[in-house]
């Protein structure tokens, strides 16, 4: 702070030295009373949603960070103890996928090739290259993480706290282990649960590409083929459909309705399989068979498909798997025996079409389901693994809703809650990776035995670690001799991720941390993982520690780009918030995309939509400028178009800021003492009391909006305050009063002095929450009050509504004869006058006459172009010659104006 005030605003400047000195201080850390305690302010505590650890942060981090810093800075402003946790996730699939193209890319190995330990060392090494760097990208959006807190979700602490969760839950029977029907990622080799399919809508038929496949093959998809069975010791054929037809080799029934007329006389009978061995039994079913779709039969593939397996179950069909891991066929498929999946679906259409089976194919309007991560088309598939019984915490969940204990905001969001959680169904946890918290489940094999059953759920023990595991089965078989194997797998990542609150404060242990800071009091995230993170946290929270763990959610919309689009690396429309801040070339922007992972023709696509939309690249905007857009932007709906041109406005803002505080400080001067405190002295003109009534108004409006999270309310309130009330207007009226030398003025001129110095203090602060950095440096810069003891803004008292700032009857008449001074620019705009004007104002309201003589100086000041100004008497009636006339103030007040 001892060079000179910049003549203009440099963002980089600004922002290079602040954070590191806020970390050095300790500002970010909680405070407590002298004897440890909770302060009677109160308590917020914000355990920040850890980013996967697979690169670096987005733009949807931003946005995430500008909300919750904002709140976060303004209750620390309030003098609660605050906590905000920083942290990352190991981001299992994520992560392990990133780190095999990178392996294949550059040494063409496999992680089979390096083994389980090796490939783990590799994940590693990746995590500490990336989460520092994303550390970096937190310290560049100002978040004022405690960073003595900061966590890993495999750290030591947090890997105990998945053990302890899963031992305890699987002891007790909440999680089972079970052979049933998993989503299977081919791509990913691994389940998946439910959440990370996404549905993709086809309107009919279209070939598309599958990952795995060559460049130039596509498949049919959106299509019903029919083909027909023959019926056993007949000439009979009965025609099914299905949209799948390769899966016809895993069919083990085909079902009518019971009712059915045309199929009565099959009841109980058997078709006969055109490619295997096989019999298939023809059985009745009133929940899976509708009479009026297609031909009113259906085949069953128990094995391969979510609606066949509930079939299966009830009528105890035959359950067979016909697909291999990698989405080739097994043995069971017969002479498809090594084939891939789909160049079966093309085979199968031929073979039956060779044996006259093939009926006729159909358009038919449908969902794929594809995997969110690898974009593969998903295969319903027979596997063991662990499973949740989730049915009891969602009730739990729904009830803490419903209680008032756990408030949901926007309302959009708490009907999902309760739509998702009333059909929630068991969760499966296990996923087939390397990189994560492998499950601490033991099966135990028994001496002599040579087979192995995986899916029995009673031959498998848990513990926190093989000697805990011993102890449990030797207890569960006793006098049985055996050996334990540990489950190969890992937990799905949001198994652990949802213990986060509290696996952060040191649970299961009953630590200090623990017992002071939870459960915690926000917790802000994106609605689209609304299912897949918070409610597992409350669902876990509720039944771990007998508590929500927060008593709020804020679901911020999902950034899209300026024409509506979701970002996709594909599109070249993610943006990383560095780029914002500093700004990048477009050529820096096409370097980027080769640090991915994406086809070299979708890297030429992505390359024409960076060129459309950022054709001269990205501006510098600085920290500030966009986290005061992002939050400018937060609405309560569930879409935010991004345009960067916006956030550069919000640069321009910053400037203005700096400019008037620069400007101010100009005139105050560099001996000037401020008062002791910010009250006003009773030497106040209607101006200064019209400006701190304003500021007061900001005052009440920011905290009431940020209470509310209404952000775009908060941050329209702040930015009113100072481009308009400030800026605009007072700035304007008292230059000809500060550069005044008159002793006569001197009590006026240290009034509007002192306003002044009120005004950018309270301002400043105000403004803090979003924009941190610019109004620290020019907080610093400002003379302190004999009294004022605060290092940083970041301690500073948020300002509130204050009754001594009051002045409704002085803010009334200000505003009045601003409306006056608006519609005198008004007409001087119209007829283009731009200088040396003159104007003349009537009313025939004598108090109103009175009071724009009064503040004649004030009004002349605003209107730009004014040469000469006349106050004209209520009752001169006299219209002054040559010119033209407008009304104001509700047809109060006349206008004159000529040039």
């Amino acid at each position: 702070m001892s060079e000179p005030m910049a003549g203009t605003y440099d963002p980089r400047a600004v922002e290079s030295a602040w954070y590191h000195w806020w970390v050095k201080q300790g500002y970010f850390e909680p405070e407590l009373t002298e004897d440890g305690k909770i302060k009677p302010e109160g308590l917020f505590v914000v355990p920040a949603p850890p980013p996967n650890v697979t690169g670096s942060l987005h733009i949807g981090h931003a946005l995430t960070v500008a909300i919750q810093d904002a709140l976060v800075r303004w209750n620390r402003m309030l003098g609660k103890t605050v906590l905000f946790n920083p942290g990352t996730d190991h981001a299992g699939i994520s992560c392990q996928s990133v780190v095999e193209k990178k392996l294949w890319n550059e040494q063409k190995k496999t992680r089979h090739d390096f083994g389980r330990e090796a490939f783990i060392e590799q994940v590693w090494q990746w995590k500490e290259k990336y989460g520092h760097r994303i550390h970096e990208q937190f310290y560049r959006l100002g978040a004022s993480y405690d960073w003595n807190r900061v966590a890993f979700t495999m750290d030591p602490k947090l890997s105990k706290a998945v053990r302890e969760t899963f031992v305890r839950l699987h002891q007790e029977g909440t999680i089972y282990r079970a052979n049933r029907l998993v989503n299977w990622c081919v791509r990913l080799n691994t389940a998946l649960s439910n959440l990370e399919v996404e549905n993709k809508e086809l309107a009919g038929r279209i070939l598309l590409s599958v990952p795995g496949y060559e460049a130039n093959e596509k498949f049919e998809f959106g299509v019903l083929n029919e083909f027909a069975y023959q019926i056993e010791n007949s000439d009979e054929r009965l025609v099914v459909a299905t949209t799948r037809i390769e899966t016809m080799l895993g069919d083990t029934a085909i079902a009518v309705h019971p009712e059915d007329p045309r199929y009565k006389h099959l009841h109980g009978k058997f078709a006969v399989h055109p490619f295997l061995d096989r019999r298939i039994p023809i059985v009745t079913d009133d929940v899976a068979v509708d009479m009026e779709f297609g031909t009113g039969a259906v085949k069953i593939t128990p094995a391969h498909d979510f609606n066949d397996y509930e079939v299966g179950k009830r009528h105890n069909l035959e359950f067979i798997n016909i697909l291999n891991d990698d989405g080739t066929f097994n043995d069971a498929a017969g002479p498809y025996n090594g084939m891939k999946r789909f160049h079966v679906r093309k085979q199968i259409v031929e073979d039956l079409k060779a044996k006259g089976l093939f009926v006729d194919v159909k358009d038919n309007p449908m969902t794929v389901p594809v995997c969110s991560k690898s974009g593969d088309v998903i295969e319903p598939i027979m596997k063991p693994q662990w499973w949740v019984n989730c049915k009891p915490m969602a009730d739990e969940a729904i009830k803490a809703v419903k209680d008032g204990k756990l408030k949901i905001a926007p309302k959009v969001s708490e009907a999902d809650w309760f739509r998702w959680l009333g059909n929630t169904q068991d969760w499966c946890i296990s996923r087939q990776l390397w990189w994560g918290h492998r499950v601490p489940a033991y099966y135990v094999k028994f001496e002599g035995e040579t087979d192995a059953d995986y899916s029995e759920n009673d031959r498998w023990v848990s513990g926190q670690d093989d000697a805990a595991a011993q102890l449990e089965a030797e207890k569960k078989f006793p006098g049985k001799k055996f050996t334990l194997e540990q489950d190969p797998d890992v937990l799905d990542t949001w198994f652990s991720s949802g213990l986060w609150p509290f696996s952060l404060m040191g649970w299961p242990d009953k630590t200090n941390d623990m017992e002071k800071f939870y459960p915690a009091a926000l917790l802000e995230t994106g609605w689209d993982i609304l299912f897949f993170w918070v409610a597992r946290m409350v669902m876990l929270g509720i039944k771990l520690t007998g508590q929500v763990p927060f008593s709020e959610v804020f679901c911020h919309a999902m950034i899209r780009d300026a024409h509506g689009r979701k970002m996709s690396k594909s599109l070249g429309n993610v943006i990383d918030p560095v780029d914002v801040i500093e700004g990048i070339a477009l050529e820096g922007l096409h370097s980027k995309l080769y640090e991915g992972n994406l086809d070299p023709r979708e890297i030429e696509k992505a390359k024409a939509g960076q060129k459309a939309d950022y054709p001269k690249g990205i501006p510098q905007c600085g920290t500030d400028a966009l986290r005061f857009a992002l939050c400018a932007y937060t609405t309560g709906g569930r879409d935010i178009n991004l345009d960067i041109l916006r956030v550069e406005g919000y640069r321009k803002f910053c400037n203005k800021i700096w400019n008037a505080t620069r400007f101010a400080m100009m005139k105050l001067g560099d001996d000037f003492k401020p008062n002791p405190d910010a009250k006003p002295t009773g030497n106040e003109s209607l101006a200064d009391k019209w400006v701190l009534s304003k500021l007061n108004a900001a005052a009440r409006d920011t905290n009431k909006a940020l209470a509310e999270r209404n952000f775009m309310a908060a941050t329209s309130a702040v930015h009113q305050f100072w481009l308009y009330d400030l800026c605009d207007v007072y700035i304007e009226i008292i230059k000809p009063l500060c550069d005044s030398t008159d002793e006569s003025m001197a009590k006026q001129k240290r009034a509007a002095q002192d306003t002044l110095y009120t005004c950018l203090e309270g301002g400043l602060k105000l403004m803090h929450p979003f924009m941190p950095f610019v109004t620290e440096e020019l907080y610093q810069r400002l003379n302190r009050r004999a009294n004022d003891k605060v290092e940083s803004i970041v301690k500073a008292h948020y300002p509130v509504e204050e009754a001594d700032y009051s002045f409704p009857e002085a803010e009334k008449k200000f505003d009045d004869v601003f409306e006056v001074i608006k519609t005198v620019r008004s007409i001087a705009v119209q007829f283009n006058v731009k200088k040396d004007g003159v104007a003349y104002i009537h009313t025939n309201d004598a108090a109103l006459t009175d009071l724009l003589k009064e503040q004649q100086l004030a009004v002349k000041t605003l209107c730009k172009g004014i040469k000469d100004l006349t106050i004209l008497e209520s009752d001169d009636k006299q219209e002054p010659e040559g010119c033209k006339s407008a009304l104001g103030l509700k047809d109060k007040v006349t206008v004159y104006l000529k040039a």
